[in-house]
């Protein structure tokens, strides 16, 4: 079941690009903890992509599963330290705030699926 909180709609972002980092270990090994990703804000959502939501108050970073009837199920790739859709169900595609195309280490960018 949704709460009325992870039902309210985000904000349109401005821009095209947003910078994030990465808090946990939820992606682990694809993403790491502090790392910095750059967020493509107008991606259309896909399974297999590694998008940013919006869900209770928060900006978490997910793999999509599935997107099914204008919702998305979503997976860590660290199933032992993620809070996923296993816990939260599934969410509105309007949550998706855009989809991780780049990451930096202490190297150039990446680019990733």
């Amino acid at each position: 079941m949704t709460s009325p909180q992870s039902l309210q709609k985000p904000k349109k972002p401005k821009l095209p690009f947003a910078i994030r980092r990465v808090s946990g270990r939820s992606m682990e090994p694809t993403l790491l903890n502090g790392q910095l990703v750059v967020v493509w804000r107008w991606a259309k959502p896909r399974p297999g992509s590694v998008v940013v939501v919006h869900h209770n108050g928060l900006e978490k970073i997910k793999r999509i599963q599935d997107v099914k009837d204008g919702q998305i199920y979503l997976l860590g790739d660290n199933p032992l330290k993620s809070t996923d859709s296993r816990q939260f169900g599934w969410l509105p595609v309007s949550h998706v705030q855009g989809r991780v195309v780049g990451r930096r280490l202490n190297q150039p960018e990446q680019r990733i699926n």
